[in-house]
């Protein structure tokens, strides 16, 4: 099978390979987790801050940790 690509004349010629980098499993876990994050985070901002919490920075970090977690479950099924 010859597989010939010829990249001549298109604009951004050197971002075509660019498509085909290598995301670790670990990195699309963050990135998933961290939008993940986000939308909980929204979600539970007013109480975190609310007081009821020791440490809201703690919280944060806690629930970015499970949403990592969670992502990466996800990807693992899916």
């Amino acid at each position: 099978m010859n597989f010939t690509f010829d990249a001549t004349g298109l604009p951004l010629q050197d971002l075509i390979v660019g498509a085909s980098v290598y995301f670790p499993p670990l990195f699309k876990a963050v990135m998933l987790g961290f939008l993940i994050w986000l939308v909980t985070h929204r979600v539970l901002r007013d109480w975190i801050y609310s007081g009821e919490i020791w440490h809201p920075m703690l919280m944060d970090l806690s629930l970015f940790v499970l949403a990592v977690c969670l992502s990466l479950a996800l990807l693992i099924v899916w």
